[in-house]
Parts: C-alpha cells; sequence; structure tokens
C-alpha cells in the first residue's frame, strides 16, 4: 500500500512536514515566550474542585504565574494572584493556610476581603487622598469548573476551554460524583511539549507499550485507531471493541475493579475508553468503571511534572479489599513509559546534529498541535 491508499477522509497527513524547530524545546526564551502567550491566555487544570477546601487558600502555579484559590467558609471559590498590590509581596507563603473572611498580607498587613478581593485595610499605612482604594484590590484570576475539574485563566477575557473532541464527551460519566482514590506525581526530564507530542502518536507504542498493545490490538499496529490505516474507508466495519477479547478495561487484567458506570450508550461501553485531551494542560480518560486526569506541569524548558490521579464512585471504593494503587498501576506503568520515551527523546534533541523532526503521516495529531503552538505564540519564528 502507498500514499494513493489514504482516503481523504482519513487523518493521516498526505506529506511528512518538518515539525518545531530545535530551540522549541532547549531554549529559555522559546518557553518563557510560551508561558506569556500559551499558558497565559489557555484555561490550565489545577486539580479537582473539591479538592479546595472551606476556609483555606492553596498556592498553585499557572504557567510562570504563582496564583492562589480561596475557598471561604460558605463555598465560595476564588482565585487571585499571589501578590499583595502594594509591594507585590506574595500573600499565601505556605502551600497551603487557613483563610477567614479577609486575606492578610503577611509583610505590611494589608486586607483584603476574600470573597470578592476588594482593598478592606492598609493596616499602619495612612494613604493620601490621591490613592483610589477601589484600584488596589487584588488582581483576579478567572476560574471555570468542568466536570468537578477546576481550570483556572490568566486572560482579562478569556475563551472557552480547549478540548479536542467537545465538553461534552463525557456528558454520560458521573463525573461531578467521581472521588480521588489515587494520586502519583512525578518530574521528567524532558520539554513540556515532548511529552505531549508522545501522547498524540502511536508509531512508538509497539516497541515502548507491549502491554498497552496487548490490551488495545490495534495500537501494535502503530496506529491510535482504524481511520488511521492505510485502505480504511468509511464504509469499513469498526471493530466490536478497542480492547482485546475479554477485557473492558485498562487494568491489569482487564477486568472491572467495580461496577460499570450506569448510563453509558452502547457504543462508549464498546469502545472501552474515551479521551478528553484539553491543551495545554491536562488529558482525562474514562473508563466504564473509573476515570484517571493526567496534568501536564511544565517546570523549565527540559523540566515536565505529571500529576495523574484516579477517580471512582463512592461504591467502588468501599468494596471490601479495594486498592486503588493496584487498579491505577496498569496506566502507571504506561505513563512511565511515555516518560521514559520521552526524556531519550529530549536527550536526542540536545544534539547540534537535530534540527527539526519529520512527521510522519501517522502524527498528524502533532503536527495539529504544533500548529496550534504556532498560533497561540502569535507565529514566533
Amino acid at each position: 500500500m502507498g500514499h494513493e491508499d489514504r482516503h481523504p477522509l482519513s487523518p493521516r497527513l498526505d506529506h511528512c512536514p518538518e515539525g518545531l524547530p530545535r530551540a522549541a524545546y532547549l531554549d529559555q526564551a522559546w518557553y518563557d515566550r510560551e508561558m506569556a502567550t500559551i499558558f497565559a491566555r489557555q484555561w490550565v487544570m489545577v486539580g479537582r474542585a473539591d479538592g479546595f477546601e472551606a476556609g483555606k487558600m492553596r498556592r498553585v502555579t499557572v504557567g510562570a504565574a504563582p496564583v492562589i484559590v480561596v475557598r471561604d467558609a460558605e463555598g465560595r471559590l476564588a482565585a487571585w494572584h499571589n501578590s499583595c498590590p502594594h509591594r507585590g509581596a506574595e500573600l499565601c507563603r505556605a502551600e497551603e493556610e487557613a483563610v477567614g473572611k479577609l486575606i492578610r498580607c503577611p509583610y505590611h498587613a494589608f486586607a483584603f476581603a476574600a470573597a470578592d478581593g476588594h482593598l478592606v485595610s492598609t493596616a499602619h499605612a495612612i494613604p493620601t487622598d490621591d490613592f483610589d482604594r477601589s484600584a488596589h484590590g487584588l488582581r483576579p484570576v478567572s476560574l471555570r469548573v468542568w466536570n468537578g475539574f477546576l481550570f483556572l485563566n490568566l486572560s482579562a477575557d478569556p475563551g472557552e476551554i480547549w478540548s479536542d473532541v467537545g465538553l461534552h464527551t463525557l456528558d454520560n460519566w458521573p463525573m461531578d460524583n467521581l472521588i480521588p482514590g489515587h494520586r502519583w506525581e512525578t518530574e521528567i526530564a524532558c520539554n513540556w511539549k515532548a511529552f505531549w507530542e508522545n501522547y498524540s502518536e502511536c508509531l512508538h507504542c509497539p516497541g515502548v507499550h507491549p502491554e498497552l498493545c496487548d490490551l488495545v490490538p490495534i495500537y501494535a499496529k502503530g496506529i491510535m485507531g482504524p481511520t488511521e490505516a492505510l485502505g480504511w474507508t468509511p464504509e469499513s466495519a469498526p471493530p466490536a471493541s478497542s480492547l482485546r477479547d475479554g477485557a473492558m478495561t485498562w487494568t491489569m487484567d482487564g477486568k472491572p475493579c467495580g461496577p460499570v458506570f450506569a448510563g453509558l450508550t452502547p457504543q462508549e461501553l464498546a469502545v472501552g475508553f474515551g479521551f478528553a485531551t484539553l491543551w495545554p494542560s491536562a488529558y482525562v480518560v474514562a473508563h466504564l468503571d473509573y476515570v484517571r486526569a493526567v496534568r501536564i506541569v511544565p517546570v523549565a524548558p527540559e523540566r515536565t511534572r505529571l500529576v495523574a490521579e484516579w477517580y471512582f464512585t463512592a461504591e467502588t471504593l468501599a468494596q471490601p479489599g479495594f486498592d486503588a494503587a493496584h487498579v491505577a498501576s496498569f496506566a502507571k506503568m504506561v505513563i512511565e513509559q511515555d516518560g521514559a520515551a520521552s526524556e531519550g527523546n529530549q536527550r536526542g534533541m540536545r544534539s547540534p546534529a537535530f534540527k527539526a523532526a519529520r512527521l510522519m503521516p501517522e502524527e498528524y495529531e502533532i503536527y495539529r498541535f504544533q500548529h496550534w503552538v504556532r498560533t497561540e505564540m502569535e507565529a514566533l519564528p
């Protein structure tokens, strides 16, 4: 089979384009520009909304910006830049601190209303008449809750949360009622885009993920779905399931860890899992019996933090002897394999011999991601 066997409706590329330049993965200036554009304008997932306790403020990072998320005693959420409008001092010094009706700067004791950020007191300072109190409240950060996840946006005019498949793709899952059962965090030695690009193709799957290829047989062909195969046509019969015979979910034995979610369609049950990609900060994978989310947090040009959480129903967690860590072990193994592959890719890109990738037709999603990155960075050359 050759290029002529690619159906026009297939997502496969019809050419082999050049990828982003080497500098995109190594240079501090490029990274700083990403933080000032992509991560300052897009919605960034920072965790589950119900993980932020009432009467507490917690530090989070959105791109390069230190931010505090506050949930007051009445349960209302707000987010503010972690910087006092007076002299710029940080408002929250610990990872998490108690907060009442006021947020008080620990440097000069200026106080602000936790609910709406307005300046309440300048403490020992006595401003003159030219000081406009209404202009010196806390600097707000936009927030939005989607399927129980909290997203923050630094932009003064934020748009919609970006998703590859639309924000309604998980509507049939009981997302708001799920409870975190396991959390795993690690830091990998690669650029944040290198991990995203690895996530976006399966050419690496046969050599990197033998266990995953056994569970999802089409991955063993180096593709993510049947539409990527040469010779595919819209009339081709879809497989009955994405998983191997007898398997229903992503666990070591392929068996559900608890009751299957009610309300899933026959197609969702047949496919066995679904991905929601939320550039630039997270992806969510919905299985028949649990959901997991992975956050991609840039740390430096060649450092990225991964935060993975697994969510279950209360009924599943209450099962005698239930072990959430064991359920998570399969996907954790896959993520570790992806991390190691991404680190090897990063080390190789340090070579002066590497100038830019030459993408293959199966790497259409990387091509789309890189185009999105360039566009968000305002076509930085």
